[in-house]
């Protein structure tokens, strides 16, 4: 399954970003595979409409599964009808690493 991920920066190191449509970039972690694409997101500067834009990125992508610190209201209707998962975790100075290492043990 795949996994998206909100990331302040462009390794596992970096911080869960608290921001889904506007965050820096994604994470996508395949919990198949092992494998990591990260993705730079073209909708944080948006104006309007970064939340749906960027739902749209990800579920190109084929991901399952978003973690991130927290989601616009207008969101968990769309990730619904996409049949993709919403996972909030609000701890700002988690690592991106972290949320895989998580993603693992539970598996």
């Amino acid at each position: 399954m795949k996994v998206a991920i909100t990331s302040t920066g462009e390794s596992l190191e970096s911080r869960l970003d608290q921001r889904f449509g506007r965050c820096a970039f994604f994470v996508i972690y395949d919990t198949e595979t092992g494998g990591v694409e990260i993705l730079p997101n073209p909708n944080k500067d948006a104006v309007e409409g970064a939340g749906p834009a960027s739902v749209r990125l990800v579920a190109s992508k084929d991901v399952k599964k978003i973690i991130s610190g927290e989601f616009g209201v207008n969101i968990k209707p769309l990730l619904d009808s996409l049949k993709i998962q919403m996972v909030a975790i609000r701890e700002p100075e988690r690592t991106v690493k972290s949320v895989i290492d998580m993603l693992k043990n539970n598996q």
